[in-house]
């Protein structure tokens, strides 16, 4: 009975550091938006993002693990696993140069789509058919938010496509690390391989910011990468994959906020009832996840 407790307590907290996982998200891609829209190369300011992410992870795991933190007992998936994040990053940022944030976010947020029908070949979860449903209503919710009729199809929407499987597998590949390796080791692949990999083009490509706010930007892209992934990683040690896609519907909420108090994007009535929505359908989620522990007496 106890060990059951438990098991639902961290499934709880596992959700509660998703959503703080999918805040730093955000403030990833409004600052790779702002640093777009100031004329940055998306591969500047994907490896600004990485190089940022390796620095505060070697600062902050290094005093106490030394070496340790490069000793992965899966280096292989750690590697393949941070190559497919660099990937799905850059044709993130790329898709922010060429499209509206609302299209590339409404795309993205199939994933929990995704990572819930590829948990169950890779990973070998069971997803209840309530569970798959709920999740189908949480993507009307996105629907509703970007009135998808409106918009025509543009070929830049594959730069999101591509971001979306990639941050799916990802997803699906934090779940196998998170039982083997400590949070460390994953920072610190995730960030050091698609650092080594894009220095030799950022440096070809590089163009020095021009004002603080744009250092500033960088910096919150670093900072913000170490914490959401190591959000992410110690979720996934807590809860199924399957439980906590459907998490990430949140962002829209903190998407809409930081539009309307950066972007000066103010929010309409659909921007509204559409996250309404996403949080009946989290509320929901939650209820099935109590109830799934109950069965478990």
């Amino acid at each position: 009975m106890v060990d059951k407790v438990l098991y639902q307590e961290k499934s709880m907290s596992g959700i509660i550091l998703m959503c703080a996982a999918v805040f730093c998200f955000t403030l990833i891609d409004s600052s790779a938006k702002w640093l777009a829209a100031a004329g940055f190369l998306s591969l500047q300011v994907t490896f600004v993002r990485y190089l940022g992410h390796f620095c505060s992870s070697i600062i902050l795991f290094w005093p106490q693990e030394k070496s340790k933190i490069f000793n992965s007992k899966r280096p292989y998936v750690q590697t393949v696993r941070a190559v497919i994040l660099m990937v799905g990053t850059f044709f993130n940022f790329l898709a922010l140069k060429y499209l509206s944030l609302n299209i590339t976010v409404a795309i993205f947020f199939a994933a929990p789509l995704v990572v819930s029908i590829l948990s169950i070949p890779i990973l070998g979860e069971k997803v209840p058919l309530k569970k798959f449903l709920a999740v189908l209503v949480g993507f009307l919710g996105v629907l509703v938010i970007i009135q998808p009729g409106r918009v025509g199809f543009q070929f830049e929407m594959l730069y999101s496509l591509i971001a979306l499987f990639s941050a799916s597998m990802y997803f699906i590949l934090t779940r196998i690390v998170a039982k083997v390796d400590v949070n460390s080791v994953s920072q610190i692949y995730s960030s050091g391989i698609p650092t080594l990999l894009l220095l030799p083009f950022a440096l070809y490509y590089w163009v020095w910011p021009s004002s603080y706010l744009e250092l500033l930007a960088m910096a919150i892209m670093g900072l913000a990468a170490t914490s959401g992934h190591s959000f992410t990683t110690v979720a996934h040690s807590w809860a199924k994959a399957s439980t906590l896609a459907p998490v990430i519907y949140v962002q829209l909420i903190f998407m809409t906020a930081i539009s309307w108090l950066v972007f000066d994007h103010l929010p309409k009535s659909n921007t509204i009832l559409g996250p309404i929505v996403i949080i009946l359908t989290g509320l929901y989620l939650l209820r099935l996840e109590k109830r799934s522990t109950i069965d478990l007496n």
